[in-house]
């Protein structure tokens, strides 16, 4: 446990700063998690709208350090490219 004044408080900050983080991953998660529904009902439309509602928190996610910005990317690249290969 914390001893110090300026431990005390450091432990409280990561712990606020691990909640907003969470939240962040976890929507992250659902956006994904509804693209990935729509590839596999095989709707295109549906997919491509879904992806286009993930990318910008995928990207956001990343530029507040919750997730890797090439992890955010690569994500982002995959999951266009099943969507695009839906209508092939």
């Amino acid at each position: 446990m914390a001893n110090t004044p300026s431990a005390k408080k450091a432990a409280r900050k990561i712990a606020r700063r691990t909640a907003v983080n969470k939240s962040r991953r976890s929507r992250v998660r659902t956006f994904l998690r509804k693209v990935e529904e729509a590839i596999a009902s095989g709707d295109q439309t549906a997919a491509a709208a879904a992806l286009k509602a993930a990318q910008p928190e995928l990207q956001r996610a990343a530029s507040k350090g919750v997730v890797h910005r090439n992890t955010a990317s690569r994500k982002i690249s995959r999951l266009a490219h099943r969507v695009k290969s839906l209508g092939a």
